[in-house]
């Protein structure tokens, strides 16, 4: 079966949103957890921390700069995913229609080729 990446974007206010009623978040998000494992398509889901704890390796110039924080003038950040293994685009659409999310925050869809859909070198 197709897997298909579920990724969270969220903005400043739908984050805050989301901070200001984290514990009914949080457990609504568990529940989603608990229907893809009882699904059999959950494979991995993981939450990222705050965007200002992290770094940008930039490789627009001769050599990569490293500057603090999260993707400069970017106004939907990458908050997160859940890995899916199910039939269907339609089905991955489905599932990230019950993602729990804060209004204003959005969730795209993504299928992850495999291994035998990558170009091989020299074929």
């Amino acid at each position: 079966m197709p897997k298909y990446l579920l990724i969270m974007r969220g903005t400043d206010e739908s984050n805050a949103a989301m901070m200001a009623e984290i514990d009914e978040m949080m457990a609504t998000t568990r529940q989603f957890i608990e229907e893809t494992v009882k699904a059999g398509v959950l494979l991995a889901a993981e939450g990222l921390d705050d965007p200002r704890q992290g770094v940008v390796v930039d490789f627009s110039g001769e050599a990569p700069v490293v500057t603090d924080g999260p993707y400069g003038e970017t106004k939907e950040l990458f908050g997160g995913f859940f890995l899916l293994d199910v039939a269907s685009k339609q089905e991955a659409v489905e599932w990230a229609k019950r993602v729990p999310a804060a209004p204003g925050s959005k969730i795209e869809v993504r299928r992850v080729p495999g291994s035998d859909e990558v170009p091989q070198v020299g074929a």
